[in-house]
């Protein structure tokens, strides 16, 4: 019946124009056209269209009937012989259907699904919508970027797999769309490089492929684990990827070295694009994500002019460096270390100079890294974040790690962080002590002056010790190693001369404070006790904070924990003055 009805229509419109087809027509044709393959009539169908005599109904008509065919494709994946048939006639309709409305039909058709159905459909789709592209005669270019724009839409809705193993299984299909589509571009890429003339038409499809580029460097390439640069490393499929896609940005003219290094300048050769506000605000994290793939990577990096001194590449890196750090993705943070780490094992120690650290970037990177050391729940890249700030450090001339030490000391609002910059500036003094030249940086006034944000108490006698505890332990034992290390009379460190100051800042602030926290804790643990034999949960107030409700036993250790750390503060802070007694007897 549905045969019958279909060539009746079929028949009716033979003798009409094609001007004359009415919208009425396209209706019935249509519905005659889902029936028949409702009802399983899919080979005497595929004979109609291919039938010379009903070619102009079906150039007119027949684009209607590619969506119902796709959806008979999903639905029976399963049905070869049926599929043959399927693909046969969507072949056809692809031949012979107006190129316009067969492209507007099949991004529809993309555009529908979710979940794993997106890669299907795009897998399935990708070589129809090349053909169509490619037969059609006016506005290539911007067919081009509609479609480029609608796959990548579509693509980065799927999951990026975040191990090996996810790769391997590519459960929502991601990574095969990836090669399917550079398949899909790799003509429209040719056609560009192949035009010597430049035609304004080539022009425009060289932005929309570049267009293409940017996006697929952010998504999926951006948050994309990569395995670690190696012969087998080159068969991972987004790798791959990614390679295919730098391969194109020099096919089109843009080698990656020129849009590396245009980054941060005021005009850059892709100004005149006219992209939305919200693409502006993602070539940032685009190029970033270059930048990661060539250097850390090694894709392309033979490009790359060998004349290029290493602190010329870590100044340009560092404006990318900074935008991967602060993101709050692991998978995107952790690129950012890593190409850190890259530029800066290319360096001497004590080679960077100090006037880099006039470059924003140069001070805001520590401060990314000082983030992550604290905040990162991971615990491997919270102990990354501390060696690559430790190998920022050891890279600096002395002049830079006086300036970084100032600047983290009052940036970093951490206990901890704080420690370890003491830590390193103990470390300079006591090389700067040792070196036979004068370091002006780490000893004499210049030190003092680092001396009085290291040896006092932000808020005097006030200050919460056990907070604080790791900067005071630190700060404790540099003064000790200042006080054996170095004479009054010889006062290199500037020390001696100070030391009245110090006493007023430092150490009777920490003495009236460690007298107070004992009393408090003290008093926190006979309040447990009596409460522990009443059997009575209770809370308690540490660190100027209250605890939960927690058992009595439980309770008691905290205690006696924070009891201990004041003791160890005490008996350090009675050996350094022990020391300065002796000193200064001595000289007497």
């Amino acid at each position: 019946m549905a045969v019958e009805e279909l060539q009746s229509i079929i028949k009716r419109c033979q003798i009409l124009e094609e001007q004359d087809f009415k919208e009425e027509d396209f209706g019935l044709f249509q519905l005659a056209g889902q029936r028949c393959l409702d009802e399983g009539h899919i080979d005497q169908l595929v004979e109609i269209i291919q039938n010379e005599k009903n070619k102009v109904i079906v150039k007119n008509m027949g684009w209607n009937l590619v969506g119902p065919v796709v959806r008979c494709l999903l639905w029976n994946d399963k049905e070869d012989d049926k599929r043959k048939y399927y693909f046969l006639m969507l072949d056809v309709l692809v031949k012979l259907c107006n190129p316009k409305e067969l492209l507007l039909g099949l991004l529809e058709l993309i555009e529908e699904p979710s979940g794993k159905q997106i890669s299907q459909i795009i897998l399935l789709l990708l070589q129809p919508l090349q053909t169509v592209i490619q037969k059609l005669r006016k506005n290539k270019a911007y067919s081009v970027g509609l479609a480029l724009s609608t796959l990548w839409s579509q693509l980065s809705l799927l999951p990026v797999p975040c191990s090996e193993e996810q790769v391997r299984a590519d459960d929502h299909g991601l990574c095969r769309c990836c090669k399917a589509l550079t398949e899909f571009a790799q003509p429209f890429v040719e056609e560009v490089t192949a035009d010597k003339e430049n035609s304004m038409e080539n022009e425009k499809l060289k932005d929309e492929l570049l267009k293409f580029c940017f996006k697929s460097l952010k998504c999926p390439l951006l948050t994309a684990q990569f395995p670690e640069p190696s012969e087998e490393a080159g068969n991972d499929p987004l790798r791959c990827f990614a390679s295919e896609i730098i391969g194109f940005l020099s096919a089109i003219g843009y080698p990656f070295p020129k849009m590396i290094f245009n980054h941060g300048r005021k005009k850059k050769t892709w100004d005149y694009l006219e992209f939305e506000e919200e693409e502006h605000k993602q070539l940032s994290d685009s190029l970033a994500s270059l930048a990661y793939l060539v250097f850390v990577q090694g894709i392309s990096i033979d490009q790359l002019p060998m004349v290029l001194s290493p602190s010329y590449l870590l100044q340009f890196n560092m404006g990318h460096i900074q935008v991967l750090l602060q993101r709050t993705e692991e998978s995107v943070f952790s690129k950012g270390l890593d190409l850190l780490e890259n530029g800066l094992l290319r360096l001497e120690d004590n080679s960077l100079l100090h006037q880099y650290l006039e470059i924003k970037s140069f001070l805001t990177v520590p401060q990314g890294l000082v983030k992550i050391m604290t905040l990162c729940p991971t615990e491997t890249l919270r102990k990354k974040g501390l060696a690559v700030l430790q190998l920022y450090i050891n890279k600096l001339e002395s002049q830079g790690k006086y300036t970084l030490f100032r600047c983290l000391l009052n940036t970093s609002n951490h206990s901890g962080v704080e420690a370890f910059i003491i830590q390193n500036i103990k470390n300079q003094i006591d090389v700067s002590l040792k070196r036979t030249h004068d370091n002006k940086w780490f000893t004499g006034p210049q030190l003092i002056s680092l001396l009085d944000l290291v040896l006092l108490l932000p808020e005097g006698a006030e200050t919460d010790l056990l907070q604080n505890s790791d900067r005071i332990m630190a700060s404790l034992n540099l003064l000790r190693y200042l006080v054996i290390k170095d004479n009054e009379n010889d006062n290199q460190t500037g020390l001696w001369t100070e030391l009245e100051k110090i006493e007023k800042n430092f150490l009777k602030p920490l003495h009236i404070g460690l007298n107070m926290s004992k009393a408090h804790y003290e008093a926190e643990i006979k309040n447990s006790q009596e409460v522990q034999k009443s059997k009575d949960l209770c809370s308690v107030t540490v660190g100027g904070e209250e605890i939960p409700n927690m058992p009595p036993e439980m309770q008691l250790k905290v205690l006696h924990s924070a009891l201990f750390t004041f003791d160890l503060i005490e008996s350090v802070l009675a050996r350094v003055e022990e020391l300065i007694e002796m000193k200064t007897k001595s000289t007497l």
